[in-house]
């Protein structure tokens, strides 16, 4: 898959095609073979080489570099020229245009229920700051310097995708932890995080139900996701009112097994239902059908600090404040097989379980371990850290949503992870509903 709406053949994605080119030339490979290597088409890669589009995902990347030899230090320097150039094209398209009209209109949901109810100050990266602010015009001096945040970034994607030749300084740089030679978040965020220093208002949740309970419609899946702060300090006290958490969150909660593994629960029969996505268009392919995750979900979150010094984030808790009998829906696979070397470290959670813990689970590359993560982590504005959380169910249709416990300078608190101010809805297969996959020489679904 490729960007290419908002890239321009701007500076940064011109500087990302040479390097291609450079390894390429290097390297030796035909462009025919390089194709087959990173599964995309010869012309496609001729587009990336000259600049014309960008690769969607940071693994094509990763392969590219793979597949040409590169060294350590120039496998870093080429994902933060991508990293650079895919912040760019964001910040180009989704500048939104000035409000003229009536603002509260605008900012209706157009797929789902309304949001959280109480003030929610937008808390996005810092690669988004200018793109984010209405009217926003991003110049080159202005946009370079706000994405020098996401260059740090660079060497968190080795740390969620666990690439094996990153130099190592003391510690695993393929656990999602932050560190000097941490790497950038596999592919660019698809959510926003949004951060209140006033408690939990902004982060409304359906009421317990029991077993029996129908199952109550699906909020629409968006991009999105928000992230609420209880700081604790003075203002529980009576003193002061408290500071927004020094954190931003950005949050993918579509995120599929290998880039192409994931099943939906839809009530739509199949006829009804159009050809699988992308995985980067799995959010809008989502909630055009109300479909939910089935059987497993895996979110990943990036965090950047928002100030110089440090912060620490201490534990990751799970809640889970709704549960009802799963639906009568069918099961839909988004792939009829694939699969790759790559089991990326992160966080399990068995929504089943009466009190769900996030626990650390080692990945795999081709057979060499990855360690698990481990808290305390460290997280700032020139380090950030990436979070990957797999949800499972077998039994239960569950809301759920993360608190993420953090101290710092100015105090400590929670900073809550969802899906724009909404739980996450992560549903188990009822028994004996049909399962289908989508047969392409056919184009329709078959069981």
């Amino acid at each position: 898959m490729e960007r290419t709406s908002g890239t321009g053949r701007s500076a940064e994605a011109q500087a990302f095609a040479r390097l291609m080119r450079e390894l390429k030339e290097r390297g030796g490979l035909s462009y025919g073979a390089l194709a087959r290597v990173l599964h995309t088409s010869t012309s496609t890669l001729h587009r990336y080489c000259s600049g014309e589009a960008l690769p969607a995902e940071f693994a094509v990347v990763d392969r590219f570099a793979r597949a040409c030899g590169a060294k350590p230090a120039e496998a870093v320097e080429l994902h933060r020229a991508w990293l650079l150039a895919d912040a760019r094209r964001r910040a180009v398209v989704e500048a939104p245009p000035v409000d003229t009209g009536d603002r509260g209109a605008a900012a209706a949901d157009p797929v789902g229920p309304a949001g959280p109810v109480g003030p929610v100050v937008s808390a996005v990266p810092a690669v988004r700051a200018v793109a984010d602010a209405p009217g926003a015009r991003v110049s080159p001096r202005t946009g370079r310097r706000l994405l020098l945040a996401g260059v740090a970034a660079a060497a968190v994607v080795a740390l969620a995708v666990g690439v094996r030749w990153l130099p190592q300084t003391g510690r695993d740089d393929r656990a999602p932890q932050a560190g000097p030679t941490a790497a950038a978040d596999a592919g660019a965020p698809t959510g926003t995080g949004g951060a209140t220093g006033t408690g939990p208002a902004a982060g409304p949740t359906a009421p317990e139900t029991g077993p029996g309970t129908p199952a109550a419609p699906a909020p629409a899946p968006s991009a999105t996701g928000t992230a609420t702060g209880v700081p604790t300090g003075p203002a529980a006290t009576g003193g002061p009112a408290p500071a927004a958490p020094p954190l931003r969150a950005s949050v993918r909660s579509h995120v599929w097994a290998a880039n192409c593994d994931h099943a939906y629960l839809a009530a739509p029969a199949p006829e009804a239902v159009p050809p699988p996505p992308v995985a980067a268009d799995a959010p809008a392919w989502a909630a055009g059908r109300k479909a939910v995750h089935a059987g497993m979900q895996i979110v990943e979150v990036t965090l950047l600090g928002t100030g110089k010094d440090p912060v620490v984030l201490e534990a990751l808790e799970v809640r889970v404040p709704a549960r009802r009998t799963p639906p009568a829906w069918n099961v839909y696979q988004m792939s009829q097989g694939c699969g790759g070397g790559l089991t990326p470290a992160g966080f399990t959670v068995n929504l089943d379980a009466p009190r769900p813990l996030a626990r650390p689970a080692a990945g795999n590359d081709q057979g060499e371990k990855i360690e698990a993560p481990a808290f305390p982590m460290r997280v700032s504005a020139a380090e950030p850290a990436v979070l990957r959380v797999v949800a499972s169910s077998t039994g239960c249709d569950c809301d759920w949503y993360l608190d993420l416990r953090w101290s710092g300078p100015t105090g400590s608190g929670t900073l809550r992870l969802d899906e724009s101010g909404r739980p996450w809805r992560l549903s188990a297969v009822a028994p004996n509903r049909p399962v289908y996959g989508y047969a392409h020489e056919q184009s329709r679904w078959i069981r």
